[in-house]
């Protein structure tokens, strides 16, 4: 079944999903206006449909199976997408492209994303053949969207002006600039460069032991090597092996010299090793430390591994080792741990101490702050834990709902909706290079569209870039509010932008014979999709709701359905049938526990029992916070976060999440307020990146 068109759902899921008001929160909230979810103003309307665009996708397959007759499509020659159906063919065949043809559709298109993307492949095939001169010819430094080309073309480009006899200082520079750019592994194309930067003394052993250093800290031995060549015979023989011993820990190292470079590269591989064998690590470290005067920082280097690669697993060494870190040596990572560890095995009073040991920046994150006012609470300090809880309730995330819900109080939550005129949003919807991304979205080119996405956004201002956001959203591609609204605090807050409604029908349908609260279901697909119907994960998870094949299969046989293969997950009906139907399944093999249902769906059945095991009969909050993946770990508190968003969308108030959390849905629903001390505040949501 392949994917089909939808339209926005956006009244329609409101109205379809509204259920009757329940209680207001407890007498004790304060008397604050109410934020309830406003009609979506001045939206765009569904864009026409483009008659042609079947014409574009079956050309485009054309130049890529090849050969490709233009004639065939002179009737599509004009349309704006073409530029791509030429390029295809170009692609197909570029290693046999002539200078002219490629010079010809730089000069209509190279101002283009599709010429842009041509110049890439072009660039990289005329390095293959050492035409330097076509290369130059064209050569931009930066891409269509204001970035960097990549290092192997950058190395490329000195190759074209070494060999056209412009190896000038600048060039110097410009190679002395890459080869300091990374510890690790550079491409092979800035093989030749390099060794006409150290043919002419570019590469200095000063810069050679700049590049050695940093590889050591990528434990990179290998780069360590390469860049030791050309050094003199003494330093030669020293550095290879102080790569050695990153391959290997060996006692030759008891014997280098006291040098800080010593310490830091010994330092660096015990630290590596800690990775694989942490008691190895942790044993050995004595004897290099005295032998090399190690400094807190060297030392600390090592155990931090040596802790962390316990603590992860929650080794029971796990507490030993993490107090043995110095505390120079700990980083707001560690410090997470550390608070964990002690939560794992219900030393309250160490995980408080371990919060209370936070840099003030991590301490003051809703999450943190909840955590230590949890603990407070738990210690009798009931005056810490209220003035910690209100802070945190301030942000619009799972730990701030938490810390409501503590406090009998509303959600805070402070929508922003800016309004825009007709005309600029009209003007933003005919924008050519838009209306570009939106073809190749609606013809399943994400990569492409994704280009001329990132080219349109250089043009704009902060308002015309969200414009852009809600013409992306008119042609159901939501993802853009996810990936592009990420300036601004304010723009953290526009949630009718952050969190789409789409395919209501079916969500409340399958919600209702599922007995699963429709919030759920819409929040789990905004984790997994964006309200994708094509998304596909490395792991072969496919269509909204990322539903494995092999999962497909065995919950359409449950259900007495047909299977119709892993391609009928594409079709979005389909797939909230069965996520939905496989979250019931989930919901009833772990005792009616939405989290453990949630955590079994991101991580697996064997990862989730391990996590049972370990900490039985936790409180969900702890237990969440406590599970090994940060995948996994993220992934839950979002998913509830957004569960709560999503009701408040649909009805105007919400389940407490503490209730949600463990399947609790008959009592009294929480309203949300928009406190002044809150209106300016960044929406904490946890980042996310495209």
């Amino acid at each position: 079944m392949l994917p089909r068109p939808y339209s926005l759902l956006f009244a329609a899921l409101a109205a379809t999903l509204a259920t009757t008001a329940c209680a207001q929160t407890t007498a004790a909230a304060p008397t604050l206006p109410a934020v309830k979810p406003a009609a979506i103003s001045n939206a765009l309307p569904a864009p026409a449909v483009d008659p042609l665009l079947p014409r574009v996708r079956a050309a485009i397959d054309a130049a890529e199976r090849g050969p490709f007759d233009a004639g065939q499509y002179a009737d599509i020659a004009r349309h704006p997408l073409y530029g791509w159906v030429e390029y295809a063919s170009l692609r197909r065949n570029i290693d046999s492209v002539n200078n002219g043809q490629a010079q010809d559709f730089l000069n209509r298109r190279g101002n283009e994303a599709s010429g842009d993307a041509f110049r890439d492949i072009w660039l990289a095939a005329t390095a293959r053949r050492e035409d330097w001169a076509a290369f130059t010819a064209a050569w931009t430094p930066k891409n269509s969207s204001g970035k960097d080309r990549s290092v192997s073309l950058r190395c490329a480009e000195l190759n074209a002006r070494q060999a056209l006899g412009k190896a000038d200082a600048q060039w110097t520079k410009d190679a002395q600039v890459i080869w300091r750019s990374s510890g690790k592994s550079l491409p092979d194309s800035c093989d030749a460069p390099f060794a006409v930067l150290a043919a002419q003394g570019g590469l200095s052993p000063e810069l050679r032991w700049e590049r050695i250093d940093a590889a050591a800290a990528e434990w990179q031995p290998a780069v360590m090597r390469a860049a030791a060549r050309g050094l003199p015979a003494d330093q030669l023989a020293q550095a290879n092996d102080y790569a050695s011993f990153l391959d290997n820990v060996n006692e030759r190292a008891l014997a280098w010299p006291k040098t800080e470079r010593s310490r830091k590269i010994a330092s660096y591989g015990l630290a590596k090793l800690a990775k694989a064998q942490p008691a190895s690590a942790e044993a050995q470290l004595p004897k290099y430390a005295a032998a090399l005067a190690f400094s807190d920082e060297d030392r600390g280097r090592v155990l931090y591994q040596t802790a962390l690669w316990s603590v992860a697993s929650y080794d029971a060494q796990s507490a030993r080792r993490l107090n043995a870190v110095p505390e120079v040596a700990y980083d707001e990572r560690l410090h997470e741990w550390r608070a964990r560890e002690a939560m794992s095995r219900s030393d309250w009073a160490g995980a408080l101490a371990a919060i209370r040991k936070m840099g003030a920046k991590q301490r003051d994150e809703s999450r943190w702050e909840y955590f230590e006012a949890r603990l407070s609470e738990m210690a009798g300090d009931k005056a810490s834990a209220a003035r910690l809880y209100r802070e945190s309730a301030k942000n619009a995330d799972f730990h701030g709902f938490l810390s409501s819900d503590r406090l009998g109080l509303p959600y805070t939550l402070c929508p922003v909706q800016p309004k825009d005129s007709v005309a600029a949003k009209a003007a933003i919807a005919r924008d050519p290079i838009l209306l570009r991304a939106m073809g190749l979205f609606q013809i399943e080119r994400a990569a492409w569209a994704i280009r001329e996405w990132d080219d349109a956004l250089t043009h704009y201002d902060d308002t015309q870039r969200r414009i852009a956001i809600e013409v992306a959203q008119s042609y159901n591609w939501f993802d853009r509010a996810v990936f592009s609204l990420n300036k601004t605090p304010n723009e953290q807050r526009m949630y009718y932008l952050r969190f789409p409604l789409h395919h209501g029908d079916t969500i409340r349908r399958e919600s209702a014979r599922n007995g699963i609260d429709p919030a759920w279901v819409a929040a789990e697909i905004r984790a997994e999709s964006i309200f994708n119907p094509t998304a596909r994960s490395g792991a072969n998870a496919m269509g909204l709701m990322q539903v494995l094949p092999g999962t497909g299969a065995q919950v359409a046989k449950s259900l007495g359905l047909p299977w119709g293969g892993a391609a009928s997950l594409y079709d979005s009906d389909t797939n909230i049938i069965l996520g939905t139907a496989y979250l019931r399944q989930l919901l009833d093999k772990y005792g009616g526990q939405p989290y453990f249902a949630m955590a079994g769906y991101n991580a697996g059945p064997a990862p989730l029992g391990r996590w049972q095991s370990q900490r039985p009969g936790m409180d969900p909050d702890f237990w969440i916070e406590t599970i090994s993946y940060k995948e996994t770990r993220e992934y839950v508190a979002r998913v509830l976060a957004f569960s709560v968003l999503y009701d408040w969308r649909l009805n105007g108030d919400a389940l407490k999440v503490s209730d949600r959390m463990r399947g609790i849905n008959n009592t009294a629903r929480k309203s949300f307020t928009c406190p002044a001390s809150a209106a300016t505040a960044t929406a904490p949501l946890p980042a996310e990146t495209d």
